[in-house]
Formats: C-alpha cells, sequence, structure tokens
C-alpha cells in the first residue's frame, strides 16, 4: 500500500512523480539517503525513448556510488506499440511515462524529456532530425544539461548507426551537440534568464550487446555494475529487473539477474580518464565552500545511527541542515537542503496526507479536502501555517504524540483555473514535437497536480517547509486503501464521440452523429457545428452529475472530407473537451483532454460480405472502424474458436499481435483451419517474432516466416506486384490514389520465406531499400482464404484514410461471390 509519508519537494527536475504518493522508507533506506548526502556527483544517461535506459546502470550509480543519476528520454514512446491496450499516439506516450516514473521510484533516478514526438520507427537520423526539428531538440536538451548539471554524460547509442533506429542514433548526435552547446553562452541565451552554463566533464558511450549486434570490446573501460546491496537486500541486477519490468506496454519483463554485470565505455567527448569514470571530478563536500564541517556532521551522524530508532538521529540532521543552509546559495545546496529535510520527514515517521474522497472537481465548483498530520515518533513538531490555492490557515499548534491532528476546509475552485491537462499536449503540436512555451517546463516529467498544499512546521526552532499534492483517496473493496490523482475538469465533458466519422458515399442511408455530455457542474446548452454553420443547439442545459445522449445528423455535402464537426457549450461558444481516461493497475490513473471535434473522413467503399469475427490481440481500434463500415463485429474468445461457432462469419480477423499475445491460439490452429478449408476468410493482421514477443503459435496453412522488414515512410511508393488479383478489384477498384494521406508508415513486421501456394498483391519499399512484397501475402486453402498482411490498418483506420478501408473490404470479400463493378 502507497502512503504519503515522506514529504514531496516540487521543482522543474523532481524524480518523484506527481501523481502518486510516495512510499515509507525503511530504516536502512534512511540510512541509504545518508549516505548519499556526503556524495556531491552526478550523471545524466541519455537515450531516445522509454526503455532505452540501462536500468542496471543506473540503479548502480544512484545506489552503489550515490550519485545524482538522471535519464533523458528524447521522447515518450507515443509512436509504439502498445501491448496491454489499444492507446496509440499521445495517449501510448502518457502510459510509458508513467510507466517511467514508476521505474524510477525503484532505481533511484531522476526522469527528464524533450519534446520530441515519438513518430514511429525511422530508418535514417536525417529523417529523424528534420521531423523533430533539431534544433528545437537541441535547446532542450541544453536546458536539461543546464539545470541538472551532470558532471559526466552517457549515451546508450553511438552517432555510428549500430543502435539500428534512426531516433536512437539521433539522440547520441544531439547528445553530443548539446555537451558542448550547454557551456556555450552563445548558444540558446534565452535560457540564461533562468539558469546558467555548464559544461560536463565528460561524454561516454555505453557500448552495448543487443542480439546480434555487439559493440563491446576487451579494450574497453569496464566497470562491474552487478554488485549486493546488503542495506537493500539486492543485487543491483535485481533492483534493475524490478526497474525494467514497470515497462509493462511493451512487455518488457526481464529475470532477475544477481552476480557480476559488466558495463563497457568509450570515451566520445571531453577530458580522458584512467580509472573511473568520475577521475578528476570532486565528489564530496570539499565541491563547496565551508563543505568540511558539513561532511565531518554527516560522517558523525553515519557512525551514530541507530537503526531501531531513526528518530534519535534529528536533533544531527537538523544541525546538518543548518550547517548547509549557511552555506553560500549553489545548486548543490538546494538539493542537499531538499533531501535533508525528506530524510528528517522519514526519519521521525512524518505524516502527511491531503486528500478528497472526490476523483474531480469542476471549474467554478468547490473542493472539501482533509488534512491529516501525525508525529508519529514525539519529533516535537509545530505546525504554523497550511497554505494551498483559496485556502490559507494560521495555526500554531504544536503536533500532539501519534495521534491525528485533522481537519476539512471546502474551497471554492476558481471558474479560470486550469483543467488537469499536461502541460505537453496544451499547445496545438507543431511538426515533430511538442509545443511548451513555458521554458520552466520543458524537461519536467510529469504534469503538475491540481492542487498543491504547502505545511509550515518548526522542529527545535528550525522553520521545514514541505508541500504535497492533494489526491483522490479511496478504499477499493479488493484493493484496499487507494491514492488517485485529483483531476480538475470542465463544467461539462463529452463521451463516446468518435474522433474520426466515416461517411461512405457508397451508401445513401443517413449518418448519425452522437455523443453523450456529461455535467460536472450545472452547465450550458450544447451546440454542435459544422465548419461555421451552427447544425444543432440543445434545448437545454443539462443538470449537475446528470448525462445526456445527444444525436445530429451529419449531412453530405461539398469537400466532405473536410469537414470538422466542434462542439461548443452556451452562449459564448467555449470549445467543449473530451475526457480520457487510462486506467491500468501498474500505473496511476491518467486523465486527459481533446477538443469535442469529429474529423469527418469520406470514401466510396464498398462491402461484400457483413458478419466479423474477430480476435482482439495487443489491443487496436479496427473493430470500430470494421463497425463504421458497415460490418457486424462480434468480439472472439479462445472458447468460441470452434468451427460450428466460426462457420457463421464471413471473415475472421486477428487483431495485431494475437498470436504473440494468446498462446492458446496454437491450440485453436486446428479449428481455424478447418473453418478457412470449409469456405472461410482468414486475415491475420501483424505479429512479432523477437524477444518480445516470442513466437510460438502455428498461423497460416502453409509455411512461411515473419520478419523485422518494415515500411516506414508513410508515403512510400506501393506497386502492384499482381495487377490482376481479385483483391485490388472487388469490390473496390484500388489505385494509386487509395494510397494517399497515410499515417506514421505504410506496414510492419512483413512476411518472409513463404510458401509458393502464397501470392503477392503489393510491392513496397522504403528510400534506398530494395522492393520486397512480404507486407501481404495470400492463399486459397480448400475452399476458403488466408492472407498475412503487415499493412499498418491499425493506424490507418482509426486515422480515417479512406483507401485502407478500401483495401481491407476487399481483402474481407476474399470468399464472397465476385460481381462486375
Amino acid at each position: 500500500m502507497m502512503k504519503p509519508i515522506v514529504c514531496l519537494i516540487f521543482c522543474c527536475f523532481s524524480h518523484l512523480a506527481f501523481s502518486q504518493p510516495p512510499d515509507a522508507q525503511t530504516s536502512s533506506e534512511i540510512f541509504q539517503s545518508i549516505k548519499k548526502l556526503k556524495v556531491l556527483g552526478s550523471v545524466l544517461y541519455i537515450a531516445a525513448h522509454p526503455d532505452d535506459e540501462n536500468t542496471r546502470l543506473l540503479t548502480y550509480f544512484s545506489k552503489e556510488k550515490l550519485y545524482k543519476t538522471g535519464y533523458l528520454s528524447l521522447t515518450r514512446g507515443d509512436g509504439g506499440q502498445n501491448l496491454i491496450g489499444d492507446e496509440q499516439g499521445i495517449a501510448l506516450g502518457l502510459i510509458r511515462t508513467q510507466e517511467l516514473l514508476k521505474a524510477r521510484k525503484i532505481d533511484g533516478a531522476s526522469q527528464f524529456f524533450t519534446t520530441a514526438f515519438d513518430f514511429g520507427y525511422s530508418k535514417t537520423p536525417e529523417e529523424t532530425l528534420e521531423k523533430w526539428n533539431r534544433e528545437k531538440i537541441l535547446g532542450d536538451m541544453v536546458w536539461v544539461i543546464r539545470n541538472f548539471k551532470p558532471d559526466v554524460m552517457i549515451t546508450r547509442f553511438p552517432v555510428t548507426g549500430e543502435g539500428g533506429h534512426g531516433h536512437h542514433t539521433a539522440s547520441a548526435i544531439l547528445a553530443q551537440e548539446a555537451f558542448m552547446a550547454a557551456a556555450d553562452k552563445n548558444r540558446f541565451p534565452e535560457q540564461l534568464k533562468f539558469t546558467g552554463t555548464w559544461q560536463a566533464k565528460r561524454l561516454l558511450w555505453n557500448t552495448f550487446n543487443f542480439g546480434s549486434v555487439n559493440t563491446q570490446k576487451n579494450d574497453q573501460f569496464s566497470i562491474d555494475a552487478g554488485g549486493f546491496n546488503p542495506l537493500l537486500g539486492q543485487s543491483y541486477g535485481e533492483i534493475a529487473a524490478n526497474s525494467r519490468s514497470q515497462h509493462r506496454s511493451q512487455g518488457f519483463g526481464v529475470p532477475k539477474s544477481r552476480g557480476e554485470s559488466k558495463e563497457y565505455f568509450v570515451l566520445t567527448g571531453g577530458d580522458a580518464f584512467e580509472t573511473d569514470l568520475f577521475d578528476d571530478i570532486e565528489t564530496d563536500w570539499k565541491k563547496l565552500p565551508g563543505g568540511e564541517a558539513v561532511e565531518k556532521a554527516i560522517d558523525s551522524l553515519i557512525r551514530s545511527f541507530n537503526f531501531s530508532r531513526p528518530s534519535g538521529s534529528l536533533k544531527s540532521l537538523l544541525n546538518i541542515y543548518r550547517l548547509v543552509e549557511n552555506l553560500q546559495p549553489s545548486p548543490w545546496r538546494s538539493e542537499k537542503l531538499s533531501a535533508i529535510k525528506n530524510i528528517i520527514a522519514a526519519a521521525s515517521g512524518l505524516w502527511m496526507e491531503a486528500y478528497t474522497h472526490t476523483p474531480s472537481v469542476a471549474q467554478g465548483d468547490s473542493l472539501k479536502i482533509h488534512f491529516v498530520l501525525n508525529d508519529r515518533t514525539s519529533a516535537g513538531y509545530t505546525i504554523n501555517r497550511i497554505r494551498m490555492e483559496g485556502f490559507d490557515s494560521s495555526i500554531n499548534a504544536k503536533l500532539p504524540s501519534d495521534k491525528n491532528f485533522s481537519f476539512s476546509t471546502t474551497v471554492a475552485v476558481d471558474t479560470g483555473k486550469s483543467i488537469s491537462q499536461p502541460y505537453w499536449l496544451i499547445e496545438p503540436m507543431k511538426g515533430g514535437s511538442f509545443s511548451v512555451s513555458d521554458q520552466k517546463k520543458i524537461g519536467q516529467p510529469d504534469a503538475d497536480p491540481a492542487f498543491t498544499v504547502f505545511f509550515d512546521f518548526e522542529m527545535d526552532g528550525q522553520p521545514l517547509s514541505f508541500n504535497i499534492p492533494v489526491f483522490h483517496k479511496y478504499t477499493d473493496p479488493v484493493k484496499g486503501e487507494k491514492y488517485q490523482p485529483l483531476v480538475v475538469v470542465p463544467r461539462e465533458t463529452v463521451s463516446g464521440l468518435n474522433d474520426v466519422q466515416l461517411i461512405n458515399t457508397a451508401y445513401t442511408k443517413p449518418t448519425v452523429g452522437r455523443f453523450t455530455v456529461t455535467a460536472q457542474a450545472n452547465n450550458q446548452p450544447i451546440i454542435v457545428q459544422v465548419n461555421d454553420s451552427v447544425l444543432f443547439r440543445s434545448a437545454a442545459p443539462v443538470k449537475k452529475n446528470e448525462s445526456a445522449e445527444i444525436t445530429y445528423p451529419i449531412r453530405l455535402q461539398k469537400n466532405l472530407s473536410n469537414s470538422t464537426y466542434t462542439i461548443y457549450s452556451g452562449k459564448e461558444k467555449l470549445p467543449a473537451f473530451v475526457l480520457h481516461h487510462i486506467q491500468y493497475d501498474h500505473i496511476p490513473y491518467v486523465y486527459f483532454f481533446t477538443d469535442a471535434k469529429t474529423r469527418i473522413a469520406a470514401g466510396n467503399i464498398q462491402t461484400a460480405g457483413h458478419n466479423i469475427g474477430y480476435i482482439t490481440g495487443a489491443g487496436d481500434k479496427v473493430p470500430d472502424g470494421l463497425q463504421q463500415m458497415g460490418y457486424k463485429v462480434t468480439l472472439l474468445t479462445e472458447y468460441d474458436l470452434t468451427p460450428s461457432a466460426l462457420k457463421k462469419f464471413d471473415a475472421v480477423i486477428t487483431g495485431v499481435r494475437a498470436y504473440n499475445t494468446n498462446e492458446w491460439l496454437d491450440k485453436s490452429y486446428p479449428a481455424l483451419m478447418e473453418y478457412v478449408y470449409k469456405g472461410g476468410n482468414l486475415i491475420v493482421q501483424y505479429n512479432t517474432s523477437n524477444q518480445i514477443g516470442p513466437l510460438k503459435s502455428r498461423i497460416g496453412p502453409y509455411p512461411f516466416n515473419i520478419s523485422r522488414t518494415r515500411v516506414t515512410e508513410e508515403d512510400a511508393v506501393v506497386r502492384f506486384a499482381n495487377p490482376s488479383h481479385r483483391i485490388l478489384h472487388f469490390p473496390n477498384k484500388i489505385t494509386a490514389a487509395d494510397f494517399d494521406h497515410w499515417v506514421q508508415e505504410r506496414s510492419v513486421y512483413h512476411a518472409a520465406d513463404w510458401s509458393d501456394r502464397y501470392t503477392t498483391v503489393l510491392s513496397m519499399n522504403d528510400a534506398g531499400e530494395k522492393p520486397g512484397e512480404g507486407s501481404l501475402i495470400t492463399a486459397s486453402y480448400g475452399k476458403g482464404n488466408f492472407t498475412y498482411t503487415g499493412i499498418s490498418f491499425f493506424r490507418q483506420l482509426p486515422a480515417g484514410v479512406p483507401g485502407a478501408y478500401r483495401l481491407l473490404a476487399n481483402i474481407i470479400a476474399l470468399n464472397q461471390k465476385q460481381t462486375k463493378q
């Protein structure tokens, strides 16, 4: 159970997640933190994505060497695939942000990001740097370096391309540039209003051995990062495995390692070294004028620390705090003052929480907040003041010994209070990066809390101030006491609204748009507007805590595909928002908002067949697209895959990575093959065959393998390898125009080494590569048909690409009687 026992000091460069309370610390962890007070060294690890970081090395630096350790991920992993749900793009990036923050809580490092958007797999750093805006992302990295002030910088990847992914190589190229630029006052001078220049001592490449690529050599400098920490009761490999296994959306659970584990390094910038990565770098209190007295006091505390009674160290900790407070202002002084306060709170068992019983509050509404404080070891705290937005109270009361000091207050929430939108999503994205106007937000890993409470204490005459977020606290009947982020929402929110509405111009049946509006406070009438014309206006507002379904006609008109239906609220026509809620057990709940808009995607899409059985895999939104096309979609489970149950379906489609995530599909192979043989149509979307999702199941009626080949250029030329094949003709005539306006990529994980019983249909390739035909292979089997395709329908259908709908309709129609078109 998570308990808000230790304070959070919120600043731009905190490694703690704002959306979850910290855990209580054991005596051993408190002692480890005291030992870390002695060390004034810092290291920053740099790579491109969530999961690129070397968690064992981060753990070693943070918990063995006791350095201030950080990981700078240039992206939030928005462009990857999702193994646990159907979230893609920005929503997936939000999940991976929280997974990284959970990982950092375990390995002890801080987490940073730039504004770069993960636009998917890139084969070259040149493409990556162009899409990201090289100078903009370089500026973000310089800002993080200037504030974090690392002594040593380390890249996961080299500049020479062995990392494969263009993002990987680009992260190393930019790191080399940022290493120098951070020290140059003429580079990004606008940052110097808030911070100073910084020159790290050296830049290193942490070489690797990944699968078939081994860049490690015996003549490279190496360290053993696999030791055992008796204070923590684990090896660094064990801690690192727990950290890396937080990357659940990528299926990166790993086994724990014990014993020696070598890490290798190559110097790529800065001063040479011989015996240690921190050669010629001062990492103790001699670094600060007057710091010798602080170091002596810490040494004395370490010798006298009582593991049975950590509160016995409070006087020494207060003395150290005063010694540090008297030093000249510097980043290390601020860093250590915050650390000492956290240790004081942990050693004294100070309990602080501020919570509500409601998960959200609307702009202009009111909120009841409950405060609980407890001096659990009779440390002698006096609470002088509690303050937050909408509340400020002088208290001046001594906390009783091990008794809850609690009270409640109701605060009014201003109508202009910002909704709880992650800061990088507030402004429209430009190109390949998020837009963030506030320079001081750059690098910050998480969204700001909805409300922050400041507690001003005094102990033994020493003022001590802490601040914590207000949480939603509740008791789950199965999981017990839970804390989740409190969310500020608009006065009304919209749900059930399609981001993209498909209009099939092949049919004259009118299309009806629909959504649900929920009033978080008494709201205003709802307006639906298409382009500049008001299409619908609700007769009356919806009352607080009530919902109403609203329907409106979608009119066929000229330039239909350029139409956007926008929802507004009230006479002022304020934009309405869709509230998105992402909920997984391994991370805090995630909330974000998008404009309440529906973009119209229009196309002439002929269909043949009606009933589709869909076997879900890692998660995608293809079933929604199929329903918009007019198909009846039934989601199938393991127990539905019998010949008698399958025979009613015109086609059975497997979701992305279905064979990776559902091992039972191997047992269902005979039933699926019988379904095909007797006239069915089985369509298998992409699967992977690698360490992330080993492929153990049989898939097709004839042999083929799955490769790592992909076509990442969304505008790559698509050629017809078999122009007469019916997939290109029935029920839709497929032309080059059907491959216009695709997003992110053409296809992934192509078939390879296929039997000559398969026929290929399409040929495509990225620039500079040989054409390949493995994106779509199909074969007759008995009276039916089988198709494997890596074409990214899972991205194109949610994006409303008409040509992708038409091509998928043709694959679905393979077992239907062909008529003249």
